[in-house]
This record gives structure tokens, sequence and C-alpha cells, in this order.
């Protein structure tokens, strides 16, 4: 092959990390650089954060919600990067433009996207996860609708810390401003202090709630208590969750809100235990393949003490405007979420070292 053939076929061409099977190492290999659709743009990965969901989807879980990864498909769902390619039908973008995007897509056209709910669109396409809309890691990635999902960012924000907000803080950010009702002086329990808890920490904290961080990890901790967490549990020591953090609150009530960051059953009860009366559960954390989506709940207690189980699932682009902000004023810091930066050639191993849960904050990939 010519040299200028070579040249060609590598402008033709990017590296990407791929799936292979369910648990089987994924790898680093050249694919196909993606096209714009008419209504879509091409985006240059800056940075993408590597996510507990892509361990989830990787270990072959959630296929109960549809989400069942076939091999070829490129993950990468909290990315950051600069607006290469632009559809012929999109209006609102041009090449150049920095933006983020969140990982559940919509189409804008459906109710809930009329109502400003477009993370729970009736059509939504979840980013990284089906083969029709490959995810960031890779050196490029399209997005679908882009007037309607891609958000421009503020100048001079870091493209990493930006990777940061990804699923797990716009989750935890969208659950707790949005889904439940904070108010400055609330108890506020998290339980497990993963990406999307520390998360949850770090914004009840600057809501002016005080926070109960629960985990087993005394790293996880101790990094909760970095990010505003004025009581910390660790559940290797205590019989009883719920009512070691019930004694956390004034005359040992429990908490207003409680937030299931992980998603086992155990968290989950432990979560809805803790509660007051009158007080709401947070579910942000999905279910593995032990509980594939069913967990008993104590309902009667629910019901006699009028507590609320409430879901949260990303973010709904609009919302974004609220975290600039929030940055803007110092209220709330994304990249003191971000643990470590790797390379693209990272991101399996990095994944699949996650089934041991000791991966402290958000690991993002910035080299590609």
């Amino acid at each position: 092959m010519s040299k200028s053939a070579d040249a060609e076929q590598e402008a033709e061409s990017m590296r990407a990390v791929v799936f292979q099977e369910p648990q089987e190492p994924m790898e680093v290999e050249e694919v196909d650089r993606p096209e714009p659709d008419p209504d879509g743009i091409v985006v240059e990965t800056e940075a993408c954060g590597v996510c507990r969901s892509d361990w989830h989807a990787w270990q072959g879980d959630w296929d109960w919600v549809g989400v069942m990864p076939t091999p070829g498909l490129i993950f990468g769902h909290e990315p950051v990067g600069i607006v290469k390619d632009v559809g012929e039908d999109v209006e609102n973008f041009s090449e150049g433009d920095r933006v983020c995007v969140p990982f559940n897509l919509s189409d804008g056209t459906c109710r809930f996207c009329k109502q400003g709910r477009a993370n729970i669109c009736e059509r939504v396409i979840p980013l990284g996860f089906v083969s029709f809309q490959p995810g960031a890691f890779a050196e490029e990635f399209p997005v679908r609708n882009a007037d309607h999902n891609v958000i421009k960012l503020p100048d001079g924000v870091d493209p990493v810390e930006v990777a940061g907000l990804g699923c797990r803080f716009a989750t935890a950010f969208h659950g707790l401003v949005h889904r439940v009702d904070v108010t400055a002086g609330d108890w506020v329990a998290v339980h497990g202090c993963g990406g999307v808890g520390l998360s949850a920490v770090h914004i009840a904290d600057a809501l002016g709630a005080n926070v109960i961080a629960v985990d087993l990890s005394e790293d996880k901790l101790e990094k909760a208590e970095e990010l505003g967490a004025d009581a910390t549990i660790d559940v290797t020591e205590v019989q009883d969750v719920p009512q070691a953090v019930k004694g956390e609150t004034p005359k040992s009530r429990g908490a207003d809100i409680s937030v299931d960051a992980l998603g086992i059953a155990e968290t989950c009860r432990n979560s809805v235990n803790s509660l007051a009366k009158g007080g709401q559960n947070l579910q942000i954390g999905l279910t593995t393949s032990e509980e594939e989506g069913e967990v008993s709940l104590p309902v009667d207690s629910i019901v006699m003490d009028e507590r609320e189980f409430i879901g949260s699932f990303g973010m709904p682009p609009h919302e974004y405007e609220e975290i600039f902000s929030m940055m803007e004023q110092g209220k709330i810091d994304p990249g003191k979420i971000v643990s470590k930066t790797i390379s693209l050639e990272e991101v399996p191993d990095t994944i699949a070292s996650m089934g041991d849960f000791d991966t402290v904050g958000i690991p993002v990939c910035n080299e590609f």
C-alpha cells in the first residue's frame, strides 16, 4: 500500500475502546470515523468519565431493562469535546464549539421533552450502550438530535472537570435539586460513596444540608468528609446501619432525605429504613444481576410513616446551566470528585477493576 493510501486509510479510521463479549477484556481497535446525521454532530473527544455504569454493561447486567451491549459497541457516556463536523439541519452548533452531552439522548418531540423532562424521553437513546449510538471512548463520537441534546460549555472550563459532571454528578444534582425537597438544615444520608455518592455528598453540602456518608471503605469516607460530610458511618463497624444513621440526627428521628447511591438490595433497604417520618428516599443506584431490578421494601412503614420513594435518571440538558452557574459562584466543584486521569489504553482495565469496588471518585480518560 502506498504512503498516500496509508494516510487516507488513517484519516478514515480512529482508535476506540471496543466491547467484545460480557466480562471479556475490551480492546483498543481501529474503527471507522463517524459521520454526522443531518440533525447530528460529530465531536472530537477531549475527556470522558469512566463510570460504574460502564462496568455494569460490561458485566452483562441490565438486560432486564433492555441494555444488551453487542460486540463492536463503543462505550463512554460522560464526554466533553470539540465539535468537528455538523449535520446540514443543525442550527445551534458550529465547528469548534466546546460541548458536553448527557448520556440519555432525547428526540425533543415527546410529551416529556415538551415538559422539560427530556431525560425520560419516551424514545430515549442511551449514549454508548446501544450499537446505533456509539459512545466516547474514542477519538470522535456522533450525537443525534444535536439541537435538543448538546450543551455548549462556558468559556474557560476545564474539559476534565466537566467530564466529572458525567452521568454521576448530573444525576445526583438533578435528583437532589429537582426530584426531592432538600432545604438548608435538612439531614441527608448518602448510602454508597462511589462517584455518584460522593457527588451527592458534595451537592447536598452545597445546598446547606447536614450530610451523613455511609460506606465500608475508609478511603471513601475520608473523601466524603473532604467534600462536606458532617458525619460518616463505616458499615463494617455497626450492626444496624439505619439506627446508626438515625443516631446522627436530632433526637434520632432519622434522615429527611436518604440517597441510595449504589443500588444493591442492602443499601436500598438501609436507605429507606434510615428515613424519618415523612422522609424521601432518592434512588439513584441501579441494581446488579443479583437483584435483576427487584428489591423488597418495608411497604407498611413506608405507608404508615408517609415516606416517599423517588427515582432520578440523568438530567435534562437545560439544567446544566444551573450547574455551570453554581460552579462559577464557587458553590460546587465537580473537579473535586475526579480521582485520576488515564489514557484510552487504560480504559478497559479501569472498567474491569470497578468490580473490586475500591475506586475512589471518578476516573477520567483524557488521552486519546
